[in-house]
């Protein structure tokens, strides 16, 4: 095997092996502080767009390290994905608790270390990426299922993962108004990374 190519394997099973620890210990740690029955807890767990995302980064990472085949453009579409994970968590949430411990290290690696992980492994081995523009929209339809479950649930729970999409703390009107935020912050970051994959093509 090439040392380029195995350079790559050993940085996908990196950031393979780091998703599956910090999901795996997030939830240890979950069932351990619990309130509900491990059921309710378990389904709330996986409500976290965060625990999704960086389940999907060890999906990703782990089947191309099976299938020896790198698709550029679901590589980008993960990134995409995990960069809107570590953008939301530093910019809205980060400030509203103070993990200590193996928490704030699970932390960490879910919302910083891994995200900055795999957008390095982009930079580095998507060069031959022609995605197009109009790819977006279907890169869009994941947090939208994923918003249309959580208020499905929430309203019949009363749980919503996150404080900006809470409908029974800030209502439905302002619940709307972040998720086209969000849509937004999306969207710009999804054509930042097609452009900047475009650039790399022409060196």
């Amino acid at each position: 095997m090439p040392t380029s190519q195995l350079r790559k394997n050993i940085f996908a099973l990196i950031i393979a092996g780091l998703s599956i620890f910090a999901v795996s210990m997030q939830y240890i740690l979950m069932l351990q502080n619990r309130t509900e029955n491990i059921m309710e807890s378990s389904i709330r767990f996986f409500s976290y767009f965060t625990i999704l995302t960086n389940s999907m980064v060890a999906w990703f990472f782990i089947s191309t390290l099976i299938n020896k085949n790198l698709n550029s453009s679901k590589l980008t579409a993960v990134t995409v994905y995990i960069t809107i994970v570590g953008l939301v968590y530093q910019l809205v949430l980060r400030q509203l608790w103070k993990p200590s411990g193996m928490q704030y290290l699970v932390d960490e690696c879910l919302h910083s270390i891994v995200p900055l992980l795999v957008i390095i492994f982009w930079s580095l081995y998507s060069k031959n990426m022609l995605t197009p523009y109009r790819r977006i929209t279907k890169w869009l339809l994941y947090p939208f299922l994923y918003f249309l479950f959580i208020l499905a649930r929430g309203s019949i729970s009363g749980f919503y993962p996150y404080p900006f999409i809470d409908v029974s703390t800030i209502g439905y009107e302002k619940t709307m108004l972040n998720a086209l935020l969000v849509l937004l912050l999306f969207i710009a970051i999804a054509v930042i990374f097609l452009f900047i994959g475009k650039k790399l093509i022409k060196r």
